[in-house]
Order: C-alpha cells, then sequence, then structure tokens
C-alpha cells in the first residue's frame, strides 16, 4: 500500500491506481454515532413507565359502579323519527309541552366493569359522578347476559303497568286475569294449587286483579283453609287451598302470581335500548295525556322519574341525584320525585328546578293542573 494511502479511503469510492490522501478533493468522512444521553435515557424510560402505568389502570377493574347524568327523552315527542307512545285504535288528542324521563349513565357491573383510571377520573375530577359499591347494584355472580334480561323486562313490565294504569285512570276497561306462575318451597298451597292456574275465586269473592287477591287474603287468619275456583287446562276446579303464615303475619299460599291484562287498544312505546322500571310513571302520564282532552303540561317542561304500581302508586328508583342534573340540563322547570327517593335528592336540587314530591299518579296529575294553572311556587318539594 502506497504511503498515505489508508483502507478506509479505497473504500469511501477512491478510484485509479494512484495514492489518496485524506485531505484529497472527494474523500468523505462518516461521521461517529451519536450515543443518547443519560437524561434524555431517563425521559425514554420515563414515558416507558408512564405508558405501562396507564395501560395497567385501564385494564385493572375496581368493584364500583359509576352514575352519571344519562339522556333525557319527552315522552310526548319522537325519538329516531317515531313517536315515543303511539296509541292506535282508539281516539287521542293533542298535547304540548314536555313530559320528559330521564336517566342515569351507568358503569360498572359484568357488562361495563370500571377501570381504575375511571374510577379515578370519577372520584378526582367529574364534580357531577357518584360512586357505589358495586353490590348496591349487583348480586354476586350475576352474569352480563342476566342483567341486559333483567333489565329488558324491567322496561316491559313498566311500560305494560303504565298502560292499564293510564287507560283506567282515564275511565277505559282493561280486563285482567291472574295465574299461578310458580309454587315457593314449602309452600302451603303445594298439592292443591299448580303454575298456569288461573284464579277465579278466592273464599268466596270473585278475583278480578292484584287488588282484589290482596284485599280477600288479608281477612283470612294464617293457617284456615280457603275455597279457591281455578281454571286449569280450560275447566273450572274447586279446590279447598290451606294457608301459611307470611313474613308480616298475614296468611298466604306461599305462590308467586302474575297478571295478564286483555288490552282494547294497541300502544306501542319507542324508547331504544334503554333499559329499567323508573320510566313507569312518566310513561303513564304521557299515555293519559293523549287519552285525554287538553294538554297535562300546558305548555311547559315537566321532567320526572319513578316506577308505577298496578294501584298507581309511585316507587323509589336509583340515581335521584344524576337525574335531577339531567333534567336541569335539559332546562326542565318542574320535577317530579318519588317521595321515597326525597331524603336522596335533599341537598341536591340545581338552582332553578321546582322538585315536586309524588307518591301516587293522583298526586301527579294534581299537580299537573296546578302547574297549566300558572302555580310556580307552594309545592311539596324534597326539602
Amino acid at each position: 500500500m502506497a504511503a498515505g494511502t489508508n483502507e478506509r479511503g479505497r473504500l469511501d469510492g477512491a478510484t485509479g491506481g494512484g495514492s489518496e490522501s485524506s485531505g484529497s478533493v472527494g474523500a468523505k468522512k462518516r461521521e461517529a454515532p451519536r450515543s443518547l444521553s443519560r437524561s434524555n435515557i431517563a425521559l425514554l424510560i420515563t414515558a416507558l413507565v408512564l405508558v405501562v402505568a396507564v395501560a395497567a389502570l385501564n385494564l385493572i377493574h375496581v368493584p364500583k359502579v359509576i352514575l352519571r347524568p344519562g339522556p333525557v327523552t319527552n315522552t310526548l315527542g319522537e325519538t329516531d323519527g317515531k313517536p315515543v307512545v303511539e296509541i292506535k285504535g282508539v281516539k287521542t288528542y293533542p298535547t304540548s309541552g314536555n313530559l320528559d324521563f330521564v336517566t342515569i349513565s351507568m358503569a360498572g357491573g359484568p357488562q361495563y366493569p370500571v377501570s381504575v383510571m375511571e374510577w379515578l377520573k370519577a372520584k378526582y375530577i367529574d364534580n357531577d359522578a357518584e360512586i357505589d359499591p358495586e353490590s348496591m347494584w349487583f348480586p354476586k355472580g350475576i352474569t352480563s347476559k342476566q342483567v341486559e334480561q333483567q333489565s329488558t323486562s324491567e322496561m316491559t313490565n313498566s311500560q305494560e303497568t303504565a298502560e292499564v294504569v293510564a287507560m283506567r285512570a282515564a275511565g277505559i276497561t282493561v280486563p285482567e286475569s291472574i295465574t299461578v306462575v310458580q309454587l315457593q318451597q314449602g309452600a302451603a298451597a303445594a298439592g292443591e294449587l299448580k303454575p298456569k292456574d288461573v284464579l277465579v275465586s278466592l273464599n268466596g269473592s270473585k278475583v278480578t286483579d292484584l287488588k282484589s287477591v290482596s284485599t280477600t287474603m288479608s281477612k283470612v287468619t294464617p293457617g284456615a283453609t280457603v275455597p279457591v275456583v281455578v281454571k286449569r287446562a280450560g275447566k273450572q276446579v274447586r279446590l279447598r287451598v290451606p294457608t301459611g303464615k307470611g313474613e308480616d303475619g298475614g296468611a298466604v299460599f306461599g305462590i308467586a302470581i302474575s297478571p295478564s291484562y286483555k288490552f282494547p287498544y294497541d300502544v306501542k312505546v319507542n324508547v331504544g335500548a334503554v333499559g329499567g322500571p323508573s320510566a313507569g310513571t312518566m310513561f303513564t302520564l304521557a299515555m293519559y295525556d293523549m287519552l285525554t282532552p287538553g294538554a297535562l303540561t300546558g305548555g311547559k317542561k315537566v321532567a320526572g322519574t319513578g316506577t308505577i304500581s298496578e294501584d298507581g302508586s309511585v316507587g323509589p328508583i336509583g340515581g335521584i341525584r344524576q337525574k335531577l342534573i339531567a333534567a336541569k340540563r335539559a332546562d326542565a322547570q318542574f320535577f317530579f320525585a318519588p317521595g321515597s327517593d326525597c331524603q336522596e335528592a335533599k341537598g341536591h336540587v340545581p338552582s332553578g328546578l321546582t322538585v315536586i314530591r309524588i307518591n301516587t299518579l293522583q298526586d301527579a296529575l294534581k299537580a299537573l293542573k296546578q302547574i297549566r294553572g300558572g302555580k310556580t311556587t307552594g309545592f311539596v318539594g324534597c326539602g
């Protein structure tokens, strides 16, 4: 190798047979690779740790339920281009204003387990969120399928009960039959009553509805044998059925019964994927409004919540605080709250929202009459 020539020079592109010094024209120098500084390495490691930590916080679940204000739907309006409540086969009347049912958005349980990250956000950032133990809302071992089935069943039952209560309140007859659906373990009536038996009479009194059953049984002494007539496989059967003592001290057969209705008109409710029973009262009011002349609200925006029973009583729901916030966000002027939920609502009523305590459908109808008459204050609220 000639003096001044190096192997690197040739590999870098020397041409011809002569020598080439490192300073010659055309020579290329390759820069030494740069190494990360200690500070950059530390930043990279910190970033990786944070990524792993955030991923872990999103993957690890906690046994909590998080409640937030949910969507609001006007039962007198439309959803996805369809009436929320549609009644066919009978004359209906124009309505106005709003009868909103409010919902909660829930995370938790087997369907939507709460991650540590979501729990931290709810606890320290989201002021409208409520955090409850998962056991308050879901029985141990329940599956996501069971939760979905229960929620759907509750919504369906609430709509059916709303139809019965609204029609009867409007003076429309709804025939009803009471069927035995199950005998409890150790039932006093075992061997006499059977599932699918339709109760015709109890102790000489005709069975017309659920209330007639409870009224008759309240007069029976625990342990007494009661004459019962049932319809079984299309034939009437006379029985003598023994009773036992219930938890409340009254006479019981130890059976589960369920009502079946024969509706004179077709009612359809369109609410999408919403589940649960808490819209029952607002469905009832909307149906009653459509079946009777005049607008119940007088054009006002009224929201509310509460289950509805066949006798017209309004029952408790969950998440009243979040529902109050949802109603306020929807610009509701008045809010119907079940009396049984007032204690939880106390001190959490948004400014500008008038809360009215109701225990029955008649309470709500009375308040609506006052609202459309111009009353804005002086209602019995939640304190």
